[in-house]
């Protein structure tokens, strides 16, 4: 096999089938009642959405303008703060022990509202940076319904996985975060294979604005969710939903409806760093549900103690 087929078959079958699965395996975990969080908890579920669909883009944009970047690495900036969430920032609000199921309602819904925003916004993204008349024109339309077949699609059969077989859907909800991460790091070990005289270059113009977006945008979930008075587990869940981007749909987008790789690029670097930086910010969160727990327990008698 030649490299420009190994390119074809990755970018045109691999990617797309390996982020239906990701994305069935995020139904596996999903329920009715989850959406319906959204009304009984409007106040948590406002914040993060907010903050994940309006607040991020805003950022991203910023950053993507005052940075010194070339047009197709602040392309990819706006391709990932297009894409919030995933069942990697899942993942990680179960291991800081954060709200899992509001981490959850906040993927389920933003993946359900950015099929259809994310065609527009990169349409304009793509004229701003990369100039009127260029040649990366997605059809609005057709680019919804490609969106639709990889999210909503395989969530809704997860969830019917689950409804009519749950103990088939729990048995493989632990392995979809690890599938996840596991692709990811196998598309980055393909991006550097495919591209590597430019690796290095990319890291030193991409990295630095992967950090800041990374950096601020955790900030801002865990600042804004704390001014709004949420529980420590609903802080954390709303930090990792903003603060952790779905790096692998941003580099599907690049590499197979953009065909471009360069804008793959800042997606690829942006996960090193994400991985790092959850990392480290769940040790810290989960210090921080250490520290508010034994507060809590302080301040009751005896009789109504509870186990960190």
């Amino acid at each position: 096999m030649t490299n420009i087929e190994l390119v074809t078959l990755v970018n045109t079958q691999v990617i797309p089938i390996c982020i239906f699965l990701i994305m069935m395996g995020m139904g596996l975990s999903l329920a009715i009642d989850d959406f319906k969080r959204v009304v009984t908890y409007p106040k948590a579920v406002a914040i993060g959405l907010i903050n994940q669909l309006l607040f991020l883009p805003i950022i991203g944009f910023i950053l993507a303008n005052i940075m010194p970047l070339e047009p197709e690495y602040a392309v990819g900036v706006m391709l990932l703060v297009l894409c919030p969430g995933g069942t990697t920032s899942n993942m990680f609000t179960h291991l800081a022990k954060g709200d899992v199921a509001l981490s959850v309602t906040m993927t389920a819904v933003a993946s359900l509202i950015t099929v259809f925003s994310i065609p527009i916004v990169l349409n304009l993204s793509l004229v701003h940076f990369m100039g009127e008349g260029n040649e990366f024109n997605l059809p609005i339309i057709a680019t919804m319904f490609s969106l639709m077949k990889l999210t909503i699609v395989p969530i809704v059969i997860g969830m019917i996985i689950k409804a009519y077989y749950p103990k088939v859907a729990n048995g493989c909800q632990k392995y979809v975060s690890r599938f996840g991460i596991l692709f990811l790091t196998l598309l980055m070990i393909f991006l550097t294979y495919i591209q590597q005289d430019i690796v290095i270059s990319a890291l030193i113009a991409a990295g630095p604005v992967s950090l800041l977006l990374n950096l601020s945008t955790m900030a801002l979930g865990y600042y804004s969710s704390k001014w709004f008075g949420l529980t420590m587990a609903q802080r954390t869940s709303i930090t990792i939903e903003v603060g952790l981007q779905n790096s692998t749909l941003s580099m599907f987008m690049a590499l197979t409806l953009l065909a471009n790789y360069k804008m793959s690029f800042t997606p690829a670097i942006y996960t090193l760093t994400m991985l790092f930086t959850a990392g480290v910010l769940v040790k810290f969160l989960r210090l921080k549900f250490h520290a508010v727990t034994k507060d809590d327990n302080n301040n009751l008698p005896n009789v109504e103690r509870i186990n960190p």
